[in-house]
């Protein structure tokens, strides 16, 4: 991809309007009875619609055989280098929910599981407990001061909440607790440079205490600590793109991942018809809109190849929201995929569809991983997906003489 200091230096500022709508996980594998994915097997009659004037393709978040994390696929999405601008999970959910975060603090992200009575982990999401569940459950842990260090802990959502390591000396670069998979027991936490070891030693004694502590607790009885990490500095949407952009997000870590990139984030509901009612009644007030759709990729972890078809089936039942606005530019994809079959993120690249009445259409005739190996945009970086939109906007200059 190009630099960003090109794209800035040739994009225009314009009344045209992009709606990037993010089916979080989208891409699936077959179902073995059926030999169709989650999205070839959905009823999209409504996205469908808008095949006549779009082109498709496949796009790879971060590079072909290479898993993303929901951060690098959102940043590959809205233009920037994931590898480059790699933003911890921890910074994530704590911007997310608009945590305080001061110089000098260390966030992480944690997730509230299941252990056997030998410490292995049998459930890593404690059986998606309530939020409410989760705030009391925090309330046992924040405050904690260890070795001159205090430990803040805040609810997320479901079985994520944060933790925030404030003290002095305290370096980022500890390995995750959490093993991403069941069977096995949490992992201890490791400097991968030695600057890091006193927070390494916090960590360790953090997940000891929050061990005993939470003992009696049903489900959410041990934690799982990632993305250990601090706020990093990167340039704006409103510096690159000069867009004034907004995310449309229920889920706090997509909210913060929003504001770090400089979009403003809007109040919105639990519900894809409540996320769609909040673009409708603000359309009038940016020029680029990122509404990101969460049920997808959870039900995708969980295998759950049923829930999300009707995931896919609801945003397309609330497309007529978006397509009645006629935005110049509609684009339709996902951060990474989610198989049902894998029960987690996986590498295979995401289909996409980009509607724009410039576009030397593919006329497909159903929105699917099928159909988009053959679509005009090919497979390509995810990150280049954003300079597409921007040039079917009319929003970049022509490039040199």
């Amino acid at each position: 991809m190009v630099s960003l200091d090109l794209i800035k230096e040739i994009s225009l500022k314009t009344p045209s309007k992009i709606v990037l709508v993010v089916i979080d996980g989208l891409g699936g594998l077959p179902d073995p009875a059926t030999g169709k994915t989650e999205l070839e097997t959905a009823r999209t009659p409504n996205i469908d619609k808008l095949l006549p004037n779009a082109i498709c393709g496949l796009v790879d978040p971060v590079s072909p055989g290479i898993t993303p994390g929901s951060g690098p696929g959102h940043l590959a999405l809205f233009g920037y280098d994931p590898v480059k601008y790699n933003i911890g999970r921890g910074v994530l959910e704590a911007t997310g929910i608009n945590f305080n975060l001061k110089p000098g603090d260390v966030a992480t992200r944690g997730n509230f599981c299941t252990v056997d009575d030998k410490g292995i982990v049998t459930d890593r999401r404690a059986g998606r407990i309530a939020t409410e569940k989760n705030a009391e459950l925090c309330k046992l842990l924040d405050g904690m001061v260890i070795q001159g260090v205090k430990v803040l802990c805040a609810p997320v959502k479901e079985y994520r909440f944060v933790a925030v390591f404030r003290g002095p000396g305290l370096i980022p670069d500890v390995n995750d607790t959490d093993p991403e998979m069941t069977g096995v027991p949490p992992l201890s936490a490791k400097v991968q440079i030695p600057a890091a070891a006193k927070l390494a030693r916090v960590v360790n004694e953090f997940i000891a205490q929050a061990k005993t502590i939470l003992a009696g607790q049903h489900a959410a009885n041990m934690i799982l600590l990632r993305g250990f990490s601090v706020p990093p500095k990167m340039p704006t949407m409103q510096e690159i793109f000069k867009l004034n952009p907004v995310a449309i997000a229920s889920y706090p870590m997509y909210r913060g991942l929003a504001k770090l990139v400089g979009m403003g984030v809007m109040d919105t509901g639990e519900t894809v018809q409540e996320e769609f009612a909040t673009l409708k009644e603000n359309y009038g007030k940016y020029d680029y809109f990122f509404l990101h759709v969460k049920g997808t990729d959870a039900a995708g972890e969980d295998g759950d190849f049923a829930r999300k078809i009707s995931v896919i089936e609801q945003v397309d039942a609330a497309m007529p929201v978006l397509i009645n606005l006629n935005p110049d530019v509609i684009v339709v994809t996902g951060d990474h995929s989610t198989p049902a079959a894998l029960k987690a993120h996986s590498w295979h690249p995401v289909p996409v569809m980009l509607y724009s009445r410039w576009c030397r259409t593919d006329r497909m005739s159903h929105f699917s991983e099928a159909n988009c190996r053959t679509g005009a945009i090919g497979r390509m970086p995810t990150e280049n997906l954003m300079t597409l939109m921007m040039a079917n906007a009319l929003k970049l200059k022509k490039f040199g003489a």
